[in-house]
């Protein structure tokens, strides 16, 4: 089987930083590889929140996560923090692709690189919705 090869965007529109927590540790000492998916999930949603925008609601529709891929590249330990900067790919109709690069803070090593299919989704209705024009606009020319 071939190794998961996520390619970084052509620029990144949204960083932050977090904390490696003591429930994010697995039995070998480092980072649980189910872990960086979570961190990924906080840093989506801050992402959201500085555009004015909760998961549930972004101009009046949701998100729903369509897939996700993982390439770890270092181990992370207790009390690293870690960078995570987002960029958005393949735009379509209904969503898009948001890369994650997870960097150490204090190293520059890149620890992980994440892609989540992003759909939006009418919760209301429980059906995918198309990606709002609004959206679309803050990063698409």
């Amino acid at each position: 089987m071939p190794r998961v090869k996520i390619d970084l965007p052509e620029r990144f529109v949204f960083s932050t930083r977090l904390d490696i927590r003591i429930g994010d540790i697995n039995y070998g000492g480092h980072m649980a590889n189910d872990a960086i998916l979570s961190l990924a999930h906080e840093a989506r949603l801050r992402f959201f929140k500085s555009l004015g925008y909760t998961e549930l609601d972004v101009e009046g529709v949701g998100i729903i996560m369509a897939d996700a891929a993982i390439a770890y590249r270092a181990e992370a330990f207790h009390g690293d923090q870690l960078r995570f900067d987002i960029g958005l790919t393949d735009f379509n109709r209904c969503g898009m692709d948001i890369v994650y690069q997870a960097v150490d803070d204090k190293t520059g090593k890149e620890v992980a690189r994440l892609k989540t299919g992003i759909v939006f989704f009418d919760y209301a209705n429980r059906q995918v919705a198309a990606m709002p024009d609004a959206f679309r606009s803050r990063f698409t020319p």
